[in-house]
Protein backbone atom coordinates (compact mmCIF):
# COMPACT_ATOMS: atom_id res chain seq x y z
CA UNK A 1 0.00 0.00 0.00
CA UNK A 2 1.33 3.48 -0.68
CA UNK A 3 2.29 5.44 2.66
CA UNK A 4 -0.08 7.63 3.57
CA UNK A 5 -3.26 6.89 1.51
CA UNK A 6 -5.99 5.62 3.57
CA UNK A 7 -7.49 3.24 0.88
CA UNK A 8 -9.01 0.11 0.46
CA UNK A 9 -7.38 -0.63 -2.39
CA UNK A 10 -3.38 0.36 -3.31
CA UNK A 11 -4.18 3.07 -5.58
CA UNK A 12 -0.99 2.85 -7.51
CA UNK A 13 -1.18 -0.33 -9.40
CA UNK A 14 -0.90 0.35 -12.72
CA UNK A 15 -3.78 -0.20 -15.34
CA UNK A 16 -5.99 -1.46 -12.64
CA UNK A 17 -9.44 -0.01 -11.40
CA UNK A 18 -9.41 0.71 -7.80
CA UNK A 19 -11.67 2.90 -5.09
CA UNK A 20 -9.77 5.02 -2.69
CA UNK A 21 -11.60 5.81 0.81
CA UNK A 22 -9.53 9.22 1.88
CA UNK A 23 -6.80 11.58 0.09
CA UNK A 24 -4.81 13.08 2.48
CA UNK A 25 -2.66 16.08 0.94
CA UNK A 26 0.40 16.03 -0.64
CA UNK A 27 3.15 18.00 -0.07
CA UNK A 28 6.67 17.73 -0.13
CA UNK A 29 6.42 14.65 -1.00
CA UNK A 30 4.27 12.67 1.81
CA UNK A 31 0.62 12.56 2.29
CA UNK A 32 -0.49 14.78 5.16
CA UNK A 33 -3.61 15.09 7.01
CA UNK A 34 -5.70 17.99 7.08
CA UNK A 35 -5.07 20.61 9.87
CA UNK A 36 -9.02 20.66 10.31
CA UNK A 37 -9.32 17.01 9.99
CA UNK A 38 -11.98 17.45 7.61
CA UNK A 39 -12.88 15.91 4.46
CA UNK A 40 -15.53 15.81 1.86
CA UNK A 41 -17.06 13.46 -0.67
CA UNK A 42 -16.22 13.47 -4.73
CA UNK A 43 -19.77 12.28 -6.10
CA UNK A 44 -19.81 10.79 -9.52
CA UNK A 45 -21.76 12.80 -11.69
CA UNK A 46 -23.78 9.63 -13.19
CA UNK A 47 -25.43 8.47 -10.18
CA UNK A 48 -24.88 10.77 -6.87
CA UNK A 49 -22.25 7.97 -5.15
CA UNK A 50 -19.22 8.71 -3.67
CA UNK A 51 -16.29 8.19 -5.39
CA UNK A 52 -13.72 9.00 -2.80
CA UNK A 53 -13.33 11.97 0.27
CA UNK A 54 -10.61 14.81 -0.15
CA UNK A 55 -9.02 16.58 2.64
CA UNK A 56 -11.06 19.87 2.74
CA UNK A 57 -7.59 22.11 3.77
CA UNK A 58 -7.31 25.32 4.74
CA UNK A 59 -4.82 28.78 5.21
CA UNK A 60 -2.80 26.30 7.39
CA UNK A 61 -2.33 24.05 4.61
CA UNK A 62 -2.30 26.03 2.22
CA UNK A 63 1.01 28.30 3.99
CA UNK A 64 2.50 24.73 4.71
CA UNK A 65 2.39 23.74 1.41
CA UNK A 66 3.94 27.18 -0.22
CA UNK A 67 6.71 27.32 2.55
CA UNK A 68 7.32 23.88 1.40
CA UNK A 69 7.24 24.83 -1.88
CA UNK A 70 9.67 27.79 -1.45
CA UNK A 71 12.40 25.43 -0.18
CA UNK A 72 12.78 23.15 -2.56
CA UNK A 73 12.58 25.76 -5.55
CA UNK A 74 15.98 27.21 -5.29
CA UNK A 75 17.33 23.72 -5.70
CA UNK A 76 15.28 22.75 -8.43
CA UNK A 77 15.81 26.30 -10.06
CA UNK A 78 19.73 25.26 -10.15
CA UNK A 79 19.86 22.38 -11.80
CA UNK A 80 20.63 22.16 -15.09
CA UNK A 81 17.14 22.87 -17.69
CA UNK A 82 17.97 19.37 -19.07
CA UNK A 83 18.36 17.84 -16.56
CA UNK A 84 14.64 18.96 -15.42
CA UNK A 85 13.62 17.56 -18.56
CA UNK A 86 14.82 14.27 -18.03
CA UNK A 87 12.89 14.23 -14.79
CA UNK A 88 9.91 15.08 -16.34
CA UNK A 89 10.36 12.75 -19.03
CA UNK A 90 9.99 9.91 -16.56
CA UNK A 91 6.91 11.75 -14.98
CA UNK A 92 5.07 11.67 -18.07
CA UNK A 93 6.13 7.73 -18.16
CA UNK A 94 4.66 6.95 -14.91
CA UNK A 95 1.46 9.04 -16.55
CA UNK A 96 0.95 7.27 -19.29
CA UNK A 97 1.82 3.59 -17.75
CA UNK A 98 -1.29 3.96 -15.67
CA UNK A 99 -3.40 5.58 -18.49
CA UNK A 100 -6.33 3.25 -17.82
CA UNK A 101 -6.05 3.29 -14.08
CA UNK A 102 -6.33 7.47 -14.79
CA UNK A 103 -9.37 7.44 -17.35
CA UNK A 104 -11.50 5.70 -15.06
CA UNK A 105 -10.78 7.31 -12.20
CA UNK A 106 -11.36 10.58 -14.39
CA UNK A 107 -14.29 9.04 -15.94
CA UNK A 108 -15.78 8.37 -12.26
CA UNK A 109 -15.26 11.60 -11.04
CA UNK A 110 -16.01 13.79 -13.81
CA UNK A 111 -18.56 12.10 -15.92
CA UNK A 112 -16.59 12.17 -19.43
CA UNK A 113 -16.76 9.53 -21.92
CA UNK A 114 -14.23 7.05 -21.18
CA UNK A 115 -13.00 7.07 -24.57
CA UNK A 116 -12.36 10.92 -24.07
CA UNK A 117 -10.79 10.09 -20.56
CA UNK A 118 -8.11 7.83 -22.18
CA UNK A 119 -7.79 11.08 -25.13
CA UNK A 120 -7.52 12.90 -21.77
CA UNK A 121 -3.89 10.91 -20.39
CA UNK A 122 -2.75 11.08 -23.72
CA UNK A 123 -3.26 15.01 -24.32
CA UNK A 124 -1.58 15.52 -20.82
CA UNK A 125 1.44 13.85 -21.48
CA UNK A 126 1.57 15.46 -24.67
CA UNK A 127 1.39 18.91 -23.20
CA UNK A 128 3.80 17.82 -21.09
CA UNK A 129 6.15 16.63 -23.29
CA UNK A 130 5.79 19.75 -25.17
CA UNK A 131 6.80 22.12 -22.25
CA UNK A 132 9.73 19.55 -22.39
CA UNK A 133 11.21 20.66 -25.55
CA UNK A 134 11.99 23.73 -24.26
CA UNK A 135 14.45 22.53 -22.02
CA UNK A 136 16.64 23.74 -24.21
CA UNK A 137 15.03 26.92 -25.67
CA UNK A 138 15.13 29.21 -22.78
CA UNK A 139 16.88 31.80 -24.15
CA UNK A 140 17.91 35.63 -23.66
CA UNK A 141 19.28 38.39 -25.50
CA UNK A 142 22.42 40.47 -25.69
CA UNK A 143 21.34 44.08 -27.36
CA UNK A 144 23.66 47.14 -28.03
CA UNK A 145 24.45 49.53 -24.96
CA UNK A 146 24.04 53.05 -26.03
CA UNK A 147 27.26 53.79 -23.56
CA UNK A 148 31.16 52.57 -24.82
CA UNK A 149 32.30 49.36 -23.16
CA UNK A 150 29.40 48.25 -22.15
CA UNK A 151 26.54 45.36 -23.00
CA UNK A 152 23.28 44.77 -22.29
CA UNK A 153 22.19 41.06 -21.49
CA UNK A 154 18.18 40.20 -20.71
CA UNK A 155 18.19 36.52 -18.79
CA UNK A 156 14.84 34.80 -18.28
CA UNK A 157 14.83 32.98 -15.05
CA UNK A 158 12.02 31.38 -13.29
CA UNK A 159 9.36 33.28 -11.30
CA UNK A 160 9.58 31.19 -8.06
CA UNK A 161 6.68 29.54 -6.74
CA UNK A 162 3.36 29.11 -8.98
CA UNK A 163 0.28 28.55 -7.98
CA UNK A 164 -1.79 26.71 -10.23
CA UNK A 165 -5.32 26.56 -10.07
CA UNK A 166 -7.75 24.14 -12.34
CA UNK A 167 -11.28 23.31 -13.64
CA UNK A 168 -13.20 20.26 -13.66
CA UNK A 169 -13.72 19.68 -17.44
CA UNK A 170 -10.43 18.37 -17.61
CA UNK A 171 -9.10 18.33 -14.65
CA UNK A 172 -5.64 16.26 -15.87
CA UNK A 173 -5.22 17.64 -19.10
CA UNK A 174 -5.00 21.19 -17.39
CA UNK A 175 -3.03 19.90 -14.53
CA UNK A 176 -0.23 18.75 -16.75
CA UNK A 177 -0.66 21.73 -18.99
CA UNK A 178 0.36 24.34 -16.43
CA UNK A 179 2.86 21.94 -14.37
CA UNK A 180 4.79 20.90 -16.72
CA UNK A 181 5.97 24.58 -18.14
CA UNK A 182 6.67 25.71 -14.90
CA UNK A 183 8.53 23.51 -13.83
CA UNK A 184 10.58 22.65 -17.06
CA UNK A 185 11.36 26.71 -16.53
CA UNK A 186 12.54 26.42 -13.32
CA UNK A 187 9.42 26.87 -10.57
CA UNK A 188 8.18 24.84 -8.37
CA UNK A 189 4.54 24.46 -7.94
CA UNK A 190 1.47 24.08 -5.42
CA UNK A 191 -1.33 22.92 -6.93
CA UNK A 192 -5.02 23.36 -6.62
CA UNK A 193 -7.38 21.30 -8.53
CA UNK A 194 -11.16 21.80 -8.29
CA UNK A 195 -13.12 20.28 -5.69
CA UNK A 196 -15.81 18.42 -8.14
CA UNK A 197 -12.29 16.39 -9.55
CA UNK A 198 -9.53 16.66 -7.48
CA UNK A 199 -9.02 12.41 -7.58
CA UNK A 200 -6.73 12.56 -10.71
CA UNK A 201 -4.77 15.04 -10.21
CA UNK A 202 -4.30 14.02 -6.55
CA UNK A 203 -2.95 10.51 -7.89
CA UNK A 204 0.49 12.90 -10.20
CA UNK A 205 1.60 13.58 -6.62
CA UNK A 206 3.00 9.84 -6.21
CA UNK A 207 3.78 9.39 -9.95
CA UNK A 208 5.88 12.27 -9.64
CA UNK A 209 7.87 11.01 -6.33
CA UNK A 210 8.05 7.67 -8.46
CA UNK A 211 10.02 9.63 -11.31
CA UNK A 212 12.22 11.17 -9.38
CA UNK A 213 11.44 14.58 -9.08
CA UNK A 214 12.14 15.65 -5.83
CA UNK A 215 10.12 16.42 -2.55
CA UNK A 216 8.51 19.94 -2.48
CA UNK A 217 8.96 20.91 -6.43
CA UNK A 218 4.84 19.46 -6.75
CA UNK A 219 2.66 19.98 -3.82
CA UNK A 220 -1.44 18.82 -4.43
CA UNK A 221 -3.57 20.58 -1.75
CA UNK A 222 -7.43 20.28 -2.27
CA UNK A 223 -10.01 22.66 -0.52
CA UNK A 224 -12.60 25.65 -1.51
CA UNK A 225 -11.78 28.28 -3.77
CA UNK A 226 -12.69 30.44 -1.06
CA UNK A 227 -10.51 29.88 1.93
CA UNK A 228 -7.80 27.52 0.10
CA UNK A 229 -7.67 29.47 -3.10
CA UNK A 230 -7.60 32.96 -1.91
CA UNK A 231 -5.27 31.85 0.58
CA UNK A 232 -2.74 30.36 -1.71
CA UNK A 233 -2.88 33.45 -4.51
CA UNK A 234 -2.62 36.28 -1.56
CA UNK A 235 0.39 34.65 -0.10
CA UNK A 236 3.39 36.76 -0.44
CA UNK A 237 5.31 33.31 -1.34
CA UNK A 238 3.08 33.38 -4.32
CA UNK A 239 5.02 34.51 -7.38
CA UNK A 240 2.55 33.61 -10.36
CA UNK A 241 -0.88 31.84 -10.45
CA UNK A 242 -1.80 29.98 -13.43
CA UNK A 243 -5.69 29.53 -13.28
CA UNK A 244 -8.18 27.55 -15.71
CA UNK A 245 -11.99 28.41 -14.59
CA UNK A 246 -14.93 30.58 -14.39
CA UNK A 247 -14.72 34.71 -15.23
CA UNK A 248 -16.13 35.58 -11.64
CA UNK A 249 -13.41 32.90 -9.83
CA UNK A 250 -10.70 34.89 -12.22
CA UNK A 251 -11.88 38.12 -11.26
CA UNK A 252 -11.73 36.88 -7.51
CA UNK A 253 -8.43 35.54 -7.97
CA UNK A 254 -6.79 39.00 -9.62
CA UNK A 255 -8.08 41.10 -6.75
CA UNK A 256 -6.48 38.57 -4.44
CA UNK A 257 -3.59 38.41 -6.36
CA UNK A 258 -2.77 42.37 -6.29
CA UNK A 259 -1.56 42.95 -3.09
CA UNK A 260 1.65 41.12 -3.56
CA UNK A 261 1.46 41.97 -7.48
CA UNK A 262 2.09 38.09 -8.38
CA UNK A 263 2.27 37.33 -12.27
CA UNK A 264 -1.34 36.38 -12.75
CA UNK A 265 -2.37 34.01 -15.72
CA UNK A 266 -6.31 33.63 -16.22
CA UNK A 267 -8.28 31.52 -18.94
CA UNK A 268 -12.00 31.96 -18.39
CA UNK A 269 -15.26 31.72 -19.62
CA UNK A 270 -16.15 31.86 -23.59
CA UNK A 271 -19.11 32.19 -25.84
CA UNK A 272 -17.96 31.20 -29.31
CA UNK A 273 -19.77 31.93 -32.04
CA UNK A 274 -20.04 29.44 -34.62
CA UNK A 275 -20.48 30.72 -38.32
CA UNK A 276 -21.04 29.30 -41.27
CA UNK A 277 -21.30 31.74 -44.34
CA UNK A 278 -23.43 31.09 -47.60
CA UNK A 279 -20.29 28.85 -49.26
CA UNK A 280 -19.80 26.87 -46.65
CA UNK A 281 -19.09 23.26 -47.18
CA UNK A 282 -22.42 22.42 -45.60
CA UNK A 283 -22.22 18.62 -44.33
CA UNK A 284 -18.50 19.54 -43.22
CA UNK A 285 -20.04 22.64 -40.96
CA UNK A 286 -22.98 20.69 -39.60
CA UNK A 287 -20.56 17.87 -38.52
CA UNK A 288 -18.48 20.53 -36.64
CA UNK A 289 -21.28 21.93 -35.07
CA UNK A 290 -22.07 19.09 -33.53
CA UNK A 291 -19.18 17.67 -31.91
CA UNK A 292 -18.04 21.36 -31.11
CA UNK A 293 -21.00 21.71 -29.04
CA UNK A 294 -21.84 18.44 -27.48
CA UNK A 295 -18.12 16.65 -26.72
CA UNK A 296 -17.74 16.39 -23.05
CA UNK A 297 -21.45 17.42 -22.54
CA UNK A 298 -20.57 21.32 -23.63
CA UNK A 299 -18.33 21.47 -21.17
CA UNK A 300 -15.61 22.75 -23.21
CA UNK A 301 -14.62 26.56 -23.00
CA UNK A 302 -14.12 26.77 -26.72
CA UNK A 303 -17.33 24.66 -27.33
CA UNK A 304 -20.17 26.26 -29.75
CA UNK A 305 -22.45 28.24 -27.61
CA UNK A 306 -24.54 30.34 -30.36
CA UNK A 307 -24.56 29.15 -34.32
CA UNK A 308 -25.34 31.93 -37.01
CA UNK A 309 -26.25 30.50 -39.84
CA UNK A 310 -26.59 32.32 -43.34
CA UNK A 311 -29.65 32.57 -44.49
CA UNK A 312 -29.18 30.75 -47.32
CA UNK A 313 -28.44 27.96 -46.32
CA UNK A 314 -30.15 27.85 -43.48
CA UNK A 315 -32.66 25.43 -44.13
CA UNK A 316 -30.76 23.08 -45.46
CA UNK A 317 -27.97 23.27 -42.76
CA UNK A 318 -30.99 23.16 -39.89
CA UNK A 319 -32.53 19.49 -42.12
CA UNK A 320 -29.27 17.70 -41.39
CA UNK A 321 -27.76 18.86 -37.77
CA UNK A 322 -31.40 18.47 -35.77
CA UNK A 323 -31.59 14.40 -36.97
CA UNK A 324 -27.93 14.33 -35.55
CA UNK A 325 -28.04 15.76 -32.93
CA UNK A 326 -31.04 13.81 -31.75
CA UNK A 327 -29.46 10.55 -32.68
CA UNK A 328 -26.53 11.97 -30.29
CA UNK A 329 -26.99 8.79 -27.23
CA UNK A 330 -27.12 10.11 -23.63
CA UNK A 331 -25.72 7.53 -21.26
CA UNK A 332 -23.08 5.68 -19.28
CA UNK A 333 -19.83 7.19 -20.35
CA UNK A 334 -18.18 3.70 -19.71
CA UNK A 335 -20.71 2.37 -22.65
CA UNK A 336 -18.39 2.26 -26.11
CA UNK A 337 -21.68 3.42 -28.56
CA UNK A 338 -22.71 6.41 -25.62
CA UNK A 339 -22.14 9.70 -27.21
CA UNK A 340 -22.99 11.93 -24.27
CA UNK A 341 -22.64 11.53 -20.42
CA UNK A 342 -24.28 13.57 -17.45
CA UNK A 343 -23.57 17.34 -16.37
CA UNK A 344 -20.53 17.59 -13.82
CA UNK A 345 -23.10 18.64 -10.72
CA UNK A 346 -26.67 19.35 -9.50
CA UNK A 347 -26.18 23.42 -9.90
CA UNK A 348 -24.82 22.90 -13.31
CA UNK A 349 -27.93 20.79 -14.08
CA UNK A 350 -30.01 23.38 -12.52
CA UNK A 351 -28.37 26.39 -14.68
CA UNK A 352 -29.46 24.04 -18.04
CA UNK A 353 -33.01 24.27 -16.85
CA UNK A 354 -33.21 27.61 -16.63
CA UNK A 355 -31.75 28.34 -19.50
CA UNK A 356 -33.80 26.64 -21.16
CA UNK A 357 -36.91 28.09 -19.72
CA UNK A 358 -35.07 31.50 -20.27
CA UNK A 359 -35.04 31.43 -23.53
CA UNK A 360 -38.50 29.93 -23.81
CA UNK A 361 -39.78 32.81 -22.05
CA UNK A 362 -37.92 35.21 -24.02
CA UNK A 363 -40.14 33.49 -27.30
CA UNK A 364 -37.83 31.33 -28.77
CA UNK A 365 -38.44 27.78 -29.85
CA UNK A 366 -37.31 24.48 -28.65
CA UNK A 367 -36.57 22.32 -31.78
CA UNK A 368 -35.13 19.06 -29.43
CA UNK A 369 -34.22 18.21 -25.85
CA UNK A 370 -34.56 20.51 -23.32
CA UNK A 371 -35.13 17.84 -20.19
CA UNK A 372 -33.70 15.34 -18.38
CA UNK A 373 -33.87 12.47 -20.26
CA UNK A 374 -36.59 9.37 -19.79
CA UNK A 375 -35.41 5.89 -17.82
CA UNK A 376 -34.43 5.01 -14.74
CA UNK A 377 -30.65 5.17 -15.04
CA UNK A 378 -31.58 9.27 -15.12
CA UNK A 379 -33.29 9.30 -12.31
CA UNK A 380 -29.67 9.67 -10.28
CA UNK A 381 -27.11 11.77 -11.85
CA UNK A 382 -26.97 14.96 -13.57
CA UNK A 383 -28.70 14.54 -16.86
CA UNK A 384 -29.84 16.64 -19.57
CA UNK A 385 -30.75 16.06 -23.27
CA UNK A 386 -28.81 17.91 -26.19
CA UNK A 387 -31.12 20.70 -26.67
CA UNK A 388 -31.23 23.29 -29.81
CA UNK A 389 -33.17 26.50 -29.95
CA UNK A 390 -34.15 28.46 -33.13
CA UNK A 391 -36.54 31.61 -33.39
CA UNK A 392 -33.81 33.13 -31.64
CA UNK A 393 -33.13 36.84 -31.65
CA UNK A 394 -29.56 38.75 -30.76
CA UNK A 395 -31.13 39.78 -27.37
CA UNK A 396 -32.19 37.21 -25.98
CA UNK A 397 -30.25 36.20 -22.60
CA UNK A 398 -29.26 32.14 -24.27
CA UNK A 399 -27.26 34.26 -26.67
CA UNK A 400 -24.75 36.05 -24.29
CA UNK A 401 -24.96 34.06 -21.19
CA UNK A 402 -22.37 31.08 -21.04
CA UNK A 403 -24.50 27.81 -21.19
CA UNK A 404 -21.39 25.56 -20.86
CA UNK A 405 -22.94 22.65 -21.69
CA UNK A 406 -25.36 20.68 -23.97
CA UNK A 407 -27.87 23.90 -25.56
CA UNK A 408 -27.15 26.23 -28.60
CA UNK A 409 -29.10 29.03 -29.72
CA UNK A 410 -29.33 29.37 -33.74
CA UNK A 411 -29.76 32.21 -35.56
CA UNK A 412 -29.94 33.52 -39.25
CA UNK A 413 -27.96 36.73 -40.86
CA UNK A 414 -28.04 38.03 -44.29
CA UNK A 415 -24.32 39.27 -44.51
CA UNK A 416 -20.59 39.29 -43.91
CA UNK A 417 -20.96 42.84 -41.25
CA UNK A 418 -24.30 41.78 -39.88
CA UNK A 419 -22.59 38.63 -38.32
CA UNK A 420 -19.80 40.41 -37.50
CA UNK A 421 -21.50 42.39 -35.50
CA UNK A 422 -23.86 39.59 -33.37
CA UNK A 423 -20.77 37.96 -33.10
CA UNK A 424 -18.70 40.62 -31.55
CA UNK A 425 -21.29 41.25 -28.95
CA UNK A 426 -20.37 39.36 -26.39
CA UNK A 427 -18.15 40.05 -23.26
CA UNK A 428 -16.10 36.84 -23.89
CA UNK A 429 -13.72 37.08 -26.42
CA UNK A 430 -12.37 33.21 -26.31
CA UNK A 431 -12.41 31.59 -29.62
CA UNK A 432 -14.69 31.52 -32.62
CA UNK A 433 -15.43 29.32 -35.60
CA UNK A 434 -16.06 30.22 -38.73
CA UNK A 435 -16.88 27.99 -42.46
CA UNK A 436 -16.17 29.77 -45.77
CA UNK A 437 -13.91 29.27 -48.46
CA UNK A 438 -13.52 32.54 -49.79
CA UNK A 439 -10.08 33.74 -48.98
CA UNK A 440 -10.84 37.64 -48.67
CA UNK A 441 -13.69 36.88 -46.35
CA UNK A 442 -11.39 34.93 -43.97
CA UNK A 443 -8.82 38.03 -44.45
CA UNK A 444 -11.01 40.16 -43.19
CA UNK A 445 -12.01 38.04 -40.46
CA UNK A 446 -9.13 38.20 -38.88
CA UNK A 447 -8.89 41.98 -38.51
CA UNK A 448 -13.05 41.83 -38.10
CA UNK A 449 -13.47 39.29 -35.13
CA UNK A 450 -12.52 40.02 -31.55
CA UNK A 451 -11.52 36.49 -30.49
CA UNK A 452 -8.18 35.06 -29.00
CA UNK A 453 -8.72 32.05 -31.21
CA UNK A 454 -10.39 31.75 -34.47
CA UNK A 455 -10.89 28.16 -35.77
CA UNK A 456 -11.27 28.68 -39.85
CA UNK A 457 -13.52 25.42 -41.69
CA UNK A 458 -12.57 23.01 -38.30
CA UNK A 459 -13.89 22.69 -35.24
CA UNK A 460 -12.69 23.79 -32.14
CA UNK A 461 -9.46 22.22 -30.64
CA UNK A 462 -5.98 24.24 -29.97
CA UNK A 463 -2.71 22.97 -29.88
CA UNK A 464 0.57 22.81 -28.20
CA UNK A 465 2.99 25.07 -30.52
CA UNK A 466 -0.09 27.66 -30.64
CA UNK A 467 -0.92 30.40 -28.14
CA UNK A 468 -4.21 30.10 -26.14
CA UNK A 469 -5.86 32.99 -25.14
CA UNK A 470 -8.83 34.97 -24.76
CA UNK A 471 -9.49 38.41 -25.25
CA UNK A 472 -11.52 40.63 -22.89
CA UNK A 473 -13.57 38.87 -20.14
CA UNK A 474 -11.96 35.23 -21.11
CA UNK A 475 -8.87 35.99 -19.28
CA UNK A 476 -5.44 37.42 -19.64
CA UNK A 477 -1.91 35.95 -20.06
CA UNK A 478 -2.64 33.04 -22.23
CA UNK A 479 -1.07 29.60 -22.85
CA UNK A 480 1.00 26.65 -24.89
CA UNK A 481 3.59 27.54 -27.45
CA UNK A 482 6.48 30.07 -26.82
CA UNK A 483 4.42 32.97 -25.55
CA UNK A 484 2.51 30.73 -23.12
CA UNK A 485 5.78 29.28 -22.10
CA UNK A 486 6.99 32.38 -21.44
CA UNK A 487 4.66 33.62 -19.18
CA UNK A 488 6.63 31.11 -16.37
CA UNK A 489 9.86 33.15 -16.71
CA UNK A 490 10.67 36.70 -15.12
CA UNK A 491 13.51 38.71 -16.93
CA UNK A 492 16.92 39.88 -15.45
CA UNK A 493 18.69 42.52 -17.08
CA UNK A 494 22.64 42.88 -16.77
CA UNK A 495 24.30 46.09 -17.27
CA UNK A 496 28.21 45.34 -17.75
CA UNK A 497 30.60 47.60 -17.66
CA UNK A 498 33.80 46.79 -18.85
CA UNK A 499 37.24 48.13 -18.92
CA UNK A 500 38.85 48.32 -22.62
CA UNK A 501 42.38 48.15 -21.89
CA UNK A 502 45.08 45.51 -21.53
Amino acid sequence: MVAGWDAKICIYERQKYYIMKQFKQYIGGHWIAPTSNKYVDVLNPTDDSIVAQVAHGDEKDAQLALETAAKSQKGWAAMTARHRAELVQAFIDEIQASKEALAKIITREQGKLYKLALFEVDATCSYMDYAREWARRIEGDIVPSDNPDEQIMIQKIPRGVVVVITAWNFPLALAGRKIAPALIAGNTVVVKPTSETPISTLMLGEMAKKAGIPDGVINIVTGSGRVMGTALVSNPITKMVTMTGSTSAGQAIFRNAAANLAHVQLELGGKAPFIAFEDANIDDAVDAAVSARFDNCGQVCTCNERMYIHEAIYDEFMDKFIPKVKAIKVGDPFDETVDMGPKINKSELEHMKQMVQTALDEGATLACGGQVPNGVQFEKGNWFEPTVLTHVNQSMTVVHEEAFGPIVPVLKFKDYQQVIDMANDCEFGLAAMVFTNDMNRIMRLNNDLEFGEIYINRAHGEQHQGFHNGYKMSGTGGEDGRYGFEQYLEKKTFYIRYKNKD
